[in-house]
Parts: C-alpha cells; structure tokens; sequence
C-alpha cells in the first residue's frame, strides 16, 4: 500500500467515525462518482465499473462488453493513467455531498415515526407567520395556525409542542409542531403523571379551547387507583404543571364512564346536573339543572356546555328547572298565540295568513280585529279566551249584510224601547 492510498483510507475512516458514517457507504459513492467521471473522457468504454480495495485503497477501473441480454461477455482492465488525480479531485466533492445526503437522511429516520410525540425546543426566529424552534440537530416549524392566540414566544425561550407532521425535503427534514393540538395535553400528562406512563390511568377523551380551557376525561384500570386524583396530584401540583406549561390554561380533570349519562354529568362538572335524558335518535342530551346551576353549567360564552359536548360525543341541550316546567305546561303559561305567518300579498305588502285557513289581512286589519275582540260585551262579561276569538273570527267572517244590526235591533240593544204606532196612539 502506497503512502497516499494509506493517507486516504485513513482520512476515509475518519469521516465515517465523526459523520457515524460507515466506510463502505463512502467507497460506493465514491465509486459510483468515479464510473461518472470516467465516461466523460474520449475514450472511454461505453461500460465500466470501479473498484476500490478497502484494505490497500487501490482503485481500478475495468471496461465491460455487454449482450443482448445485459450480461457481461468481455471485461478488461481500462484504468487511466492519470486516473489519481481524477480519483482525488472526485474524491472530496462526492465525499461531502454524501455526508450531506446521509446526514439528512439520518435526521429525518430520527424524527420519521415520532409524529404524536412531544418536544423541547428553543425559539430561535419569530414572525407573523411561524416560529422556528431548534431542535438540537433539526429545526423545528411552529406554524401561525398552530399557535395560541395570545402567546408571545421570546427568542432563547425554552418550549414543548406536540409534532404533528414529519416531511422529509431535499434541505432535509422539515418537523411541523403545534402548541393548540389537543394531544399536546396528553403528552405533558404522561410526562407529570407516572400512571398514565405505566398505563395504569388512561386519557379516554379531551376536548380544548386553546389558551382558555380543557377537559379531560380519565380511566383506571386498578381500582385501588383513582385516576382524578393520580393526575391532579397532591394538593394539585401535577395538574399544576401543565398548567403553567400551557400558560395558565385552565384544566378540568373528570372521571371517565361507559354510561352516557353518568358522563355527560361528569363532563358538565363543576356544575350539579339534576337529571339527563337522552335522544338516541338525534344523538341530543337534555340536560336538566337546579336555577342557580344553569349559568355555571353553560359557562362564559357557552364554554363549559362546548367542551362537555366534544368530550362526550353528545349534543347537549341544558335547561333550568323552571324552563322545563314552563314548556310541559304548555310552552307559555297561560298566554295563547295565534298561529300562522306573515306573507305578502300580489301588491307586495305583509298581510297575516291564518294557519287554519281563512282569509288573509293586513296588519292595520289585524289590530283593528284584534282591538274589536279585545273590547266586545263577551270580552267585558268575562268570556273565555277561546269564545272571543271565535266571536271575532264569525264577526270577521260573516257577510256585512249579516253582521250589520237593524236600527231598531240596534235601539233594543241600547235598552231603548221600540217605537210603534199602538204606543203612540196611546200615548195620544
């Protein structure tokens, strides 16, 4: 072995050590890039392959005569004789460009099956459409849409997020993270909650408002084990830190059930549900609570009731004690409502179209009717609500003719006796 061929196996090996590079990788790029390099002199056989001795470094270059079928028929020896200088100028280009190549393809093995997974990074570069976060070896991308709302990421500050995709680019891999991914809570629980690591206690469901609150529903597969209180922690540190860890989002730790009813119950926690009643059909919950308990039920905004729903799968309909009486008496007490809608007529104006039929009026008519019922004798006597609309809905319907007393009928009515030519003659 020559001095040079020494000197250049050695630098080899230690490339490989340094990079975890292995020495035959190098030599087959390496002579992968020496074929390309050989075919590109005038003389060259239209087939070739190099070989590099591991052990002495010798390398040779052998022209191949091929058939019809691919096979090799003819093989000999066609190494230049400058073919060393050639091999050296080759030599460090394809070198570095495989190390390059190796080294991402490492990176993206590394990170490849990890999506679902939490890490710690460091924010290096922050504007208005992402965050990178240096992952140590890879840089890690924090899209604008991934991130909390209100959160502000200082550079140097330490940050754990949730990897939600790993793509692998000829730049090598790109890892995208979120921090409002609802597995981001499962994962900072797992890392507090030793139980939920050894599989004891499990995360069945959560729901997540990112930056405002999360419910967690949790199971134990030891019954010696509660799993609220494994995850809360004494005096509550271990829900503590992941609460500092999500910023001060709030997080709501339930018990988890296979009874829908029980819990829906638990998932409207901490307010005190009376009573549930499930339409299997519509997939709806009516949930009903004390009156005092219907604003903490639903929460700021409808909040707590949201994240009740997506924990549970159900949707949920709450209504307070007093609500529910209402509408099994009849929806509104002893108010009655006439029934129909308002349409408009040929001429484009709103007329009021009775739901039983009948024939359609304007709204100066319909007050007017309305007014006339409201101030008729049945009305003053004390009828029944139902009787008077049935009076003003024959008066509205019965022909003028009909409707319209005669004047003696009308002095009668007055309480005026009746005019006639005996009474007069008597009187005379």
């Amino acid at each position: 072995m020559s001095k040079t061929n020494f000197e250049f196996l050695d630098a080899l090996g230690q490339i490989a050590r340094d990079k975890g590079i292995s020495v035959d990788t190098l030599l087959d790029a390496l002579a992968n890039a020496l074929v390309a390099a050989y075919k590109r002199r005038p003389d060259a056989a239209e087939e070739a392959v190099v070989t590099i001795d591991p052990d002495s470094g010798e390398i040779r270059v052998y022209g191949q005569e091929l058939n019809e079928d691919g096979e090799v028929v003819r093989e000999w020896d066609d190494t230049p004789d400058d073919f060393g200088r050639i091999a050296a100028q080759t030599a460090k280009q394809v070198i570095l460009q495989r190390i390059r190549e190796v080294e991402r393809d490492m990176k993206y093995e590394e990170y490849a099956g990890r999506e679902g997974d939490i890490v710690t990074g460091i924010v290096q570069q922050t504007d208005n459409r992402y965050t990178l976060l240096d992952l140590g070896k890879v840089e890690a991308l924090l899209p604008q849409a991934e991130q909390v709302s209100y959160e502000r990421y200082e550079h140097g500050a330490r940050l754990k997020a949730y990897i939600v995709e790993v793509r692998k680019t000829t730049k090598g891999p790109q890892i995208v993270v979120s921090r409002t991914h609802p597995g981001l809570i499962k994962r900072l629980f797992e890392l507090e909650v030793p139980e939920i690591g050894s599989g004891v206690v499990e995360i069945k469901a959560a729901a997540r408002e990112p930056g405002h609150r999360t419910k967690i529903a949790v199971w134990s597969n030891d019954p010696n084990v509660d799993p609220v209180g494994a995850c809360v922690g004494a005096r509550g540190s271990r829900v503590r830190m992941v609460t500092n860890e999500l910023r001060g989002e709030r997080v709501d730790v339930v018990p988890f059930s296979d009874d829908p009813v029980e819990l829906i119950q638990n998932a409207l926690a901490p307010a005190r549900v009376r009573e549930v009643r499930l339409d299997e059909e519509t997939g709806t919950a009516t949930v009903i609570v004390s009156d005092f308990q219907l604003s903490l039920a639903i929460g700021k905004e409808g909040q707590n009731a949201r994240l009740a729903a997506r924990l549970t799968g159900w949707r949920i309909d709450i209504k307070s004690e007093t609500q529910l009486a209402e509408e099994e008496a009849g929806g509104y007490g002893d108010q009655e409502w006439a029934e129909g809608e308002w349409v408009e007529d040929e001429s484009g104006d709103l007329v009021w179209k009775p739901a039983e039929g009948g024939e359609a009026m304007s709204a100066e008519e319909w007050t007017h009717a309305a007014e006339d019922a409201a101030e008729s004798p049945a009305a003053e006597a004390g009828q029944t609500g139902g009787a008077a609309e049935a009076s003003a809905e024959a008066a509205a319907q019965a022909p003028a003719s009909e409707t319209a007393p005669e004047p003696a009928a009308q002095e009668a009515a007055n309480g005026e006796p009746e005019s006639t030519g005996v009474s007069e003659e008597a009187d005379a």
